[in-house]
């Protein structure tokens, strides 16, 4: 049956149908829907002063260590403190490096350091990698193993430890600093954890069907997918090594100190130097404020990339 125009029956002249808005395949994203795609929330007053307050209180130690540097003993003993920095600065700095040999000190904590972070992260890596995606008899074992070593306080292995450093006549050597820190077992359990969930089972067969040995799939398919990782745990790893004291001054002497173990030469004395000691310390803190300021932004930038891709 047909009307008069032509037209069928029961169809009505309207506009032509189209996609509708806010359902899938239309452009742009949604108005009025908070976080919508590419949408940026924007910080608060309340937001930048609870910073501002976190910064205060993280620059106030630094702040009052490099303040006390600046003094002199007779004026940190009285009442109130001094909040202001003072013209002894430079004097004091001068005073500690030469009473703890800093030179030598700093130079032996770089090596330190870094031999400590780079065998960490190299070894904590590749154990991570063997307890994650291979398979081996005892694995579980093993990993439980390590992990119950973080539960054994270092105190009860000084004794043995020192005794073998001793037979192998490695006192007051920096290689009986470094050897026994290479590994850690933090270290291998923060990378396993994370090459669970980041390195796919996949990527790993690809290889070996390309004919990839185990050692070309460890630095050319585990290292690449673990490098934000590796960044925090070689971060981690440098500033522990940097501060660790326990052991330091037990293997070392003042005649071949790091940093921690130069520090208490400073100062001796019926009345200790305060500001000296504070001199030593600010000179013991500004390397690392100084690679953090040249290499944060690159580990900061490793660590967002890993979060993105996970």
């Amino acid at each position: 049956m047909t009307t008069t125009t032509g037209r069928p029956a029961g169809r009505a002249k309207g506009p032509p149908r189209g996609p509708a808005k806010g359902r899938a395949g239309s452009k742009g994203p949604a108005k009025g829907r908070s976080g919508g795609a590419g949408r940026q929330l924007r910080a608060g007053p309340v937001t930048y002063a609870v910073l501002a307050l976190f910064t205060a209180g993280s620059l106030f130690p630094l702040v009052w260590t490099a303040v006390t540097a600046s003094r002199d003993n007779a004026r940190l003993a009285r009442t109130p403190p001094p909040f202001r920095f003072g013209d002894r600065l430079l004097t004091n700095l001068g005073t500690a490096w030469g009473e703890a040999h800093m030179g030598l000190a700093l130079f032996n904590t770089v090596l330190v350091a870094g031999a400590v972070a780079l065998g960490t992260v190299l070894f904590s890596t590749t154990a991570g990698f063997a307890f994650a995606k291979l398979r081996f008899r005892f694995r579980n074992v093993l990993l439980l193993t390590t992990v119950g070593t973080m539960m054994v306080p270092p105190q009860l292995s000084v004794v043995p430890l020192f005794m073998v450093i001793a037979e192998l006549r490695w006192t007051n050597e920096l290689q009986s600093v470094v050897l026994p820190t290479l590994v850690s077992a933090f270290g291998v359990f923060f990378m396993r954890q994370y090459l669970v969930e980041a390195l796919p089972t996949e990527l790993i067969e690809a290889a070996r069907v390309d004919g990839a040995s185990s050692l070309r799939v460890l630095w050319h398919v585990v290292f690449p997918v673990a490098r934000p990782a590796m960044a925090v745990l070689g971060m981690l790893s440098f500033v522990q090594a940097w501060n660790d004291f326990f052991w330091p001054i037990i293997a070392l002497t003042q005649e071949n100190p790091t940093v921690q173990v130069a520090l208490t030469g400073l100062g001796r004395g019926y009345v200790p130097d305060q500001a000296v000691i504070m001199a030593g310390a600010l000179l013991g803190t500004l390397p690392l404020l100084l690679a953090f300021t040249l290499f944060g932004r690159q580990i900061v930038g490793g660590i967002m990339q890993g979060a993105v891709k996970g």
